[in-house]
């Protein structure tokens, strides 16, 4: 008899909560086949089956354990499924069916026969299932598979389903909601939303925060995204987006400010000699902040393959400690869900953040002429206590600098004023 308990999964780390378990009770589990996913305060993970057998779950749904709870046992003298002799009984029959070749010519006359298996294969699908994109649609605005009446072949939920579900959730199903009502659901609190919560709650406690604002021209970057995309996509498989331009001029901002990339640590300050960038990341269950390490010596390909990475493990539930733990610097893009402006908040023990938002078109007064320009308003959120005002103005006029000019950041300066040898 094998025992699945709770690994420590992390020194930090003392309970965890199963939200799911993969398979049923009285399975039959192979050797590191996944039993459950567990949910920790950064991330969820899958619980492989330490041995092949019978399994019985101990644990129930929901539950919060410790480490080294008791999850499942698994018995291992019980016997494997026979499928394998089903398995190998065909191939025998292959063998013997080689030799009678009228059966063969009669299977190949009726041509209906032959265009049976594609229509099998198109009503195939259960009713009420989705493809991963009307699924993705379904989870993240919280409506069930039962909830939603599917149009497509045998009742499949297609992504017009999905979206028209999310739309008009008064009337899923066909059942109007009543009207005035005054109805009330609650919901358990998921641990990673309660890590959120009690991390954003000390970081505004324990930090003397502080908010500078300034503003960036994003014609320059629109260009070379629109002059130079198609060939970066070609090239390295990854679209030319924002976030690479964003990362390297933060990178190279932290350079010329080493107290935004620092932290206190009882007393002491802690300056990072590297650029470890903490992307925060939306996904179905929560806010998380997978980090890109070393951003200062990766390339712009190098870095949008980082965030394209992070960002699909984030969407399926797949980022690890690893990709969660540690972070100098976080950048927060509040734009892509519309913010025109923001003060985000701190993500201890780093001392700063910057937030992004909607690029906009607005009349900017350009050598005395007014102008209709892209621009976005950016944020940085700095503890007062490590950073003083004029590092943070600094570090944010910096960045603008960088972003205007994008040829600056291939050198880090100016290249006149490097050929002058003027800084």
């Amino acid at each position: 008899m094998a025992d699945l308990k709770i690994p420590a999964v992390a020194e930090s780390i003392t309970e965890v909560t199963l939200s799911k378990f993969l398979v049923k009770d009285g399975d039959y589990v192979e050797l590191d086949q996944p039993i459950c996913e567990v949910e920790t305060d950064k991330a969820s993970q899958e619980l492989p089956s330490p041995a092949a057998g019978k399994v019985k779950l101990v644990a129930s749904e929901g539950d919060d354990l410790k480490v080294g709870a008791l999850v499942a046992t698994i018995d291992e003298s019980a016997a494997a499924p026979a499928k394998e002799a089903k398995t190998e009984a065909p191939k025998a029959e292959e063998k013997k069916a080689d030799a009678p070749k009228a059966e063969q010519k009669k299977a190949e006359a009726p041509k209906a026969e032959t265009k049976a298996p594609v229509a099998d294969k198109k009503t195939s699908y259960a009713t009420g299932s989705a493809p991963p994109a009307a699924q993705k649609i379904l989870d993240e605005g919280g409506v069930a598979n039962n909830d939603v009446k599917g149009t497509g072949v045998s009742g499949r939920i297609t992504k017009a389903d999905a979206l028209e579900a999310i739309k008009n959730k008064a009337s899923i199903g066909g059942a109007k909601k009543e009207a005035f009502s005054r109805g009330e659901r609650v919901e358990k609190m998921s641990r990673l939303r309660k890590t959120v919560a009690e991390r954003l709650v000390y970081s505004k406690n324990s930090t003397a925060m502080l908010t500078t604002f300034n503003e960036v021209d994003m014609t320059n970057i629109n260009k070379i995204r629109a002059k130079y995309g198609d060939a970066f996509k070609k090239k390295y498989d990854v679209n030319l987006g924002m976030m690479s331009f964003f990362t390297k001029a933060v990178c190279l901002a932290l350079e010329k400010y080493p107290a935004v990339n620092a932290y206190i640590d009882e007393g002491n300050i802690v300056y990072h000699d590297y650029c470890d960038i903490s992307i925060a990341v939306s996904t179905p269950k929560g806010l998380v902040v997978p980090v890109i390490r070393n951003a200062e010596s990766l390339s712009l390909a190098e870095i949008e393959k980082a965030v394209k990475s992070l960002a699909i493990k984030g969407r399926d539930g797949q980022l690890t400690m690893d990709d969660m733990t540690g972070g100098t610097f976080t950048i927060s893009n509040g734009g892509v869900f519309g913010s025109l402006m923001s003060t985000p908040i701190i993500n201890p023990p780093q001392s700063a953040i910057l937030g992004m938002h909607k690029v906009q078109d607005r009349p900017m007064v350009i050598d005395g002429k007014i102008e209709i320009r892209p621009m976005m308003y950016l944020a940085v959120s700095y503890d007062h206590r490590i950073i003083d005002g004029k590092e943070s103005v600094g570090f944010l006029v910096a960045i603008k600098d960088f972003l205007e000019n994008p040829d600056k950041m291939l050198l880090g300066a100016d290249p006149i004023d490097l050929l002058l040898e003027i800084i």
